[in-house]
């Protein structure tokens, strides 16, 4: 019974979110501007709200777009605590729901629209240069330009460029990386935003509501205070933070999104290269991926993942024209994942298992899903030298003071540099092979939790609908 109820008030939150989104867009609806940004007819409606990033800073959303992608958003689930208890119900009514910010409503009809037209800059540009079925590159972009203008350093540098499509997946919105974004003149190059960001819901789920219950408030408390969320603490007995639980929710969307609701990727049938603004790619990593495709189709048809290398900096002496076959490991084998079609349409399958494991980490949840739910535990082929870096010394793990993204460009760039002359190998080997009957997969051997809350299980869950 509660779940019809639930469903019914989907359906009517969705009407009621999307009339209202299409009446602010319709009404503040300008042509763009040649540039990609909107004219200034548009400003009177541009309000400054203050909203969390998924680092928890407060910052500015200020309308500036480059042509973009996505398909409409539906309002995410609300789930219902038991509000029989009077306390409860009293309580609740203390706590009222606030309203959605206009502009707020019109940024979000933006993002729809962007997500929409899906225009791709510089197509006429590089018509010729890409071929059906080319790499595409796609980048999970937060908030970091800094190391975005690294990782676009990188790719500009890297032969063969010109021939792939770049992605970049934002989920947070902002002049400045818009701009580092419109900096690529070197391929073919598509935005797509995450539409259910904390920057597009500030004060709702799945950004941070004000009636949610505290991180840390037990949950014989969290009952009483009849906080939304207080049946759905993790195993740790914590409850959700948006900052955290915004990039697995990105990665899944992200994934879904790029193979089944871009229309130029319809029916490719080529390889995806998932990487992360901070990450720093070899001038040959494409000539790589290329080879370690033929290899797989010669030699080891049953990989499911290639690898462009894995965290250790080794030296590329006797070591640029090697991989290794090995179970995927998410501590090892997460940076420079190279996807087809059916190592995808396997994934899908395991929508509800990987949407319900209590882990806040889109690898870890990957890794839990090798072994609990994949038809065979995940064979990847990784290079031994490798031909991408984690440049990222500070971001969600890493608590620095200061971020030096120059510091660490000039260590990659030096080892590069000291291995020229290895890199854009003739011919690859495969210098270790699992046994055919060796170690199978590998189970997490924590489970992190931040992802025991049903709102986020069926708001991951609902992706694979859209349409």
């Amino acid at each position: 019974m509660r779940l019809r109820i639930y469903k019914r008030k989907v359906v009517i939150l969705t009407l009621v979110v999307v009339i209202c989104g299409l009446a602010f867009w319709s009404s503040g609806r300008q042509k763009k501007n040649d540039n990609g940004s909107f004219p200034k007819e548009v400003e009177p409606v541009r309000r400054s709200s203050s909203v969390s990033s998924s680092s928890g800073n407060n910052n500015h959303i200020q309308v500036q777009a480059t042509p973009a992608i996505s398909r409409a958003p539906v309002p995410p689930p609300i789930i219902h605590t038991n509000d029989t208890h009077p306390e409860k119900t009293k309580d609740k009514e203390k706590i009222l729901k606030p309203e959605v910010d206009n502009t707020t409503l019109v940024y979000r009809g933006i993002v729809f629209q962007l997500n929409f037209d899906q225009t791709i800059r510089n197509e006429e540009k590089f018509k010729t240069a890409r071929r059906k079925d080319d790499l595409v590159v796609v980048v999970q972009v937060h908030n970091r330009p800094d190391y975005l203008k690294l990782l676009v350093d990188s790719l500009r540098k890297a032969r063969g460029v010109e021939s792939i499509l770049l992605i970049f997946s934002h989920d947070y919105w902002s002049p400045e990386i818009n701009k580092v974004v419109a900096s690529v003149d070197f391929c073919q190059v598509l935005q797509i935003f995450f539409p259910f960001s904390i920057q597009l819901y500030p004060q709702e789920f799945p950004g941070n509501d004000p009636r949610d219950c505290p991180r840390d408030i037990p949950k014989n408390e969290a009952l009483k205070l009849g906080c939304i969320n207080a049946e759905y603490p993790d195993s740790f007995g914590h409850y959700r933070e948006a900052k955290f639980s915004q990039t697995k929710h990105h990665w899944w969307w992200k994934l879904h999104f790029v193979w089944d609701r871009i229309r130029d990727l319809k029916d490719h049938k080529g390889l995806v290269l998932l990487i992360e603004e901070d990450h720093y790619l070899s001038p040959d990593f494409i000539h790589l991926l290329k080879l370690m495709s033929a290899l797989k189709r010669e030699q080891c048809p049953d990989c499911d993942i290639l690898s462009l290398g894995s965290y250790s900096h080794i030296s590329y002496s006797s070591k640029a024209n090697k991989v290794e076959v090995k179970a995927w490991k998410s501590t090892e084998h997460n940076m420079g994942m190279a996807l087809s079609r059916e190592t995808y349409q396997k994934l899908i399958q395991c929508t509800d298992t990987f949407c319900t494991y209590d882990d806040y980490n889109w690898d870890w949840s990957l890794q839990h899903l090798t072994v609990a739910c994949l038809p065979s535990y995940w064979k990847v082929m990784v290079s031994e030298a490798p031909r991408i870096f984690h440049a990222g010394d500070c971001g969600m793990h890493h608590k620095k003071a200061s971020c030096m993204p120059l510091s660490q460009k000039t260590k990659i760039e030096n080892i590069l540099q000291s291995s020229g002359n290895q890199l854009f190998p003739k011919n690859l080997l495969i210098a270790k092979r699992l046994p055919a009957n060796g170690a199978g997969g590998v189970a997490p051997h924590v489970k992190n939790g931040g992802w025991g809350d049903i709102r986020d299980h069926e708001l991951c869950k609902s992706y694979v609908q859209l349409q």
